[in-house]
């Protein structure tokens, strides 16, 4: 049992030191940590759209973090590294946060997964997944799901492993909606699927627009005005 509680321990350690950069991280644009313990030194990589943030004036922030790290988690000689995050369309927790913002700006729930899926798959994804399940009606309105997809998604199996996923819940003032968005990496070669085949998007996502851009302003037309029926009078 003390080497199964060892493993147990681990985990548990691994879950909470990436919920603490996740937090701690946030505003740098964080997307994905990766930790590696060998016999001599624990190296924790993290991806970021902003390294300099993370690195701080000579230095100052990642040396508090991994004195953060070491004396919280009880980790001996952590090693915190920084890798800047150069696609931002193919990192699902970077995607799934957008479509947040979007949200909680007051945009439609299923324009937003059309457009962002769009976005995806055109930086070359293989396949990809977004779902929306919460509050996406209007205030007091039943809890709804809303899901889109495209390409190839495993769900089960090993193949499901080469699956990278991301949770994030937005908190528009209808009530708290949970966007979770998987992808497909570019090169991912799966066992029942030919590598190189070209991805075929729906019409309905190939034609979705641009959540960014202003909506199309409606002019009113102006109705003809009524003759005036003429005046009456009455009889003496």
């Amino acid at each position: 049992m003390g080497i199964e509680k060892k493993f147990i321990e681990d985990a548990i350690t691994r879950y909470k030191v990436s919920n603490y950069l996740e937090k701690e991280l946030d505003k740098a644009g964080f997307s994905s940590v990766e930790i590696q313990r060998t016999p001599v030194v624990t190296r924790i990589a993290v991806e970021v759209t902003n390294p300099g943030r993370v690195i701080g004036r000579k230095g100052k922030t990642i040396q508090d973090l991994t004195n953060n790290i070491h004396n919280i988690f009880k980790i001996d000689n952590p090693q915190l590294s920084v890798i800047e995050v150069r696609n931002e369309s193919l990192h699902p927790r970077l995607m799934a946060k957008k479509a947040c913002r979007y949200i909680e700006t007051g945009k439609k729930v299923r324009a937003i997964l059309h457009f962002l899926l769009k976005e995806i798959m055109d930086a070359g994804a293989l396949g990809a997944e977004i779902v929306a399940s919460g509050k996406i009606a209007a205030k007091g309105g039943r809890s709804k799901r809303l899901r889109l997809f495209a390409g190839y998604i495993p769900k089960a199996g090993e193949p499901a492993r080469l699956v990278t996923e991301g949770h994030v819940t937005a908190y528009p003032k209808s009530g708290a909606i949970g966007v979770l968005v998987r992808i497909v990496q570019p090169g991912t070669v799966f066992p029942d699927k030919k590598p190189g085949e070209k991805v075929a998007l729906p019409k309905t996502i190939s034609a979705a627009e641009d959540v960014n851009r202003a909506p199309r302003e409606t002019v009113e037309k102006e109705q003809p005005k009524m003759a005036q029926a003429p005046r009456q009078y009455r009889r003496r």
